[in-house]
């Protein structure tokens, strides 16, 4: 299955219009039928959207897709890396190329001097891995808080609610990976 067909599923089985899905998403008609067809897969930043208008969780529209059999991918800097703005003070650069064909998702966040990202709480079962390459941050779960530093990590259930601080007066770096929830 496809990332298109995914969505589309996911939007009739919610007895959805394109039209409303493209309203309620933010993404363009056009975008979101050129996905239902094939013909594009969209960015991160546009399934994230999607996922939140259909009130479900980004990996549940990651499921069931057909994965390459590629055995070693190489993923070199550019200088069209994809960046996304995860909030006004965070940002994160994906590390792998065509990752809707991966069980894992390696993201690189940004976190602005005391900045923070937003809050999330991914489907149960949902795992995440942290590892801090620069910096100092703070990773709120749920009541709690943990402090790392450069060269410690972190594996957590990402189904909890979280999000992460740089209480530093430099830019953090920090690795994640994310998994789907497993099936």
């Amino acid at each position: 299955m496809k990332i298109g067909t995914k969505i589309k599923e996911v939007r009739k089985l919610q007895k959805m219009k394109l039209y409303e899905l493209a309203e309620k998403s933010g993404v363009q008609i056009a975008t979101l039928s050129r996905m239902e067809h094939g013909k594009m897969t969209g960015t991160l930043e546009s399934h994230m959207s999607i996922a939140r208008a259909l009130g479900v969780d980004i990996t549940e529209l990651y499921k069931d897709i057909i994965r390459e059999d590629a055995e070693v991918e190489i993923k070199k800097p550019s200088k069209h890396q994809e960046v996304f703005v995860h909030s006004d003070q965070s940002s994160y650069e994906i590390l792998t190329n065509k990752v809707l064909s991966k069980k894992m998702m390696p993201i690189m966040l940004k976190i602005e001097p005391h900045g923070k990202s937003n809050k999330e709480q991914n489907q149960i079962g949902t795992e995440k891995f942290v590892y801090v390459r620069e910096g100092k941050i703070i990773i709120h779960i749920g009541e709690e808080a943990y402090a790392l530093s450069k060269d410690n990590s972190m594996y957590f259930n990402a189904g909890l609610e979280h999000y992460f601080e740089n209480p530093g007066a430099g830019v953090a770096k920090v690795v994640c990976v994310i998994t789907p929830v497993a099936l």
